[in-house]
């Protein structure tokens, strides 16, 4: 069964159900660990520059978008831990998740920008079509 799994999350409706998707999930599973992974994008990056309230605000922001996924874990008793990458996100969850030995990958079927997506092609496809472990796309 699955005792690591990677939530790649980013603050939208469909990543907090992928949360509390893996939250159900990894409480069924005796000593599984919930790496909970924020990828800020290169765009986001560049507007902390610009803030007044510098870095200090924009790990609060962050922060913020994780927030309900970090309760749906604790309500479940579930072992987590949060890695904040920097980067284009689905190269960044690509990488980490075939490098870290994940079991599963968990991800929301769509992120904060339908825009880009229809351009680019979903992270969560893109995540889907190159990572070497199943992965569980929620929407």
């Amino acid at each position: 069964m699955y005792q690591s799994i990677l939530l790649a999350v980013d603050g939208s409706e469909n990543s907090m159900r992928a949360g509390k998707q893996a939250a159900q999930l990894a409480s069924l599973i005796t000593g599984v660990e919930v790496t909970v992974l924020y990828v800020s994008d290169f765009n986001e990056d560049s507007n902390e520059e610009v803030h007044d309230g510098g870095s200090v605000e924009f790990e609060l922001s962050r922060e913020k978008k994780i927030q309900p996924v970090r309760e749906s874990l604790e309500r479940e008793n579930i072992y987590y831990k949060t890695e904040i990458m920097h980067g284009r996100p689905a190269p960044v969850i690509i990488e980490l998740a075939n490098d870290g030995n994940f079991d599963l990958v968990v991800i929301g079927s769509r992120g904060l920008n339908p825009i880009s997506e229809m351009v680019l092609g979903s992270v969560s496809h893109k995540v889907l079509n190159h990572v070497h472990c199943p992965v569980l796309v929620v929407k």
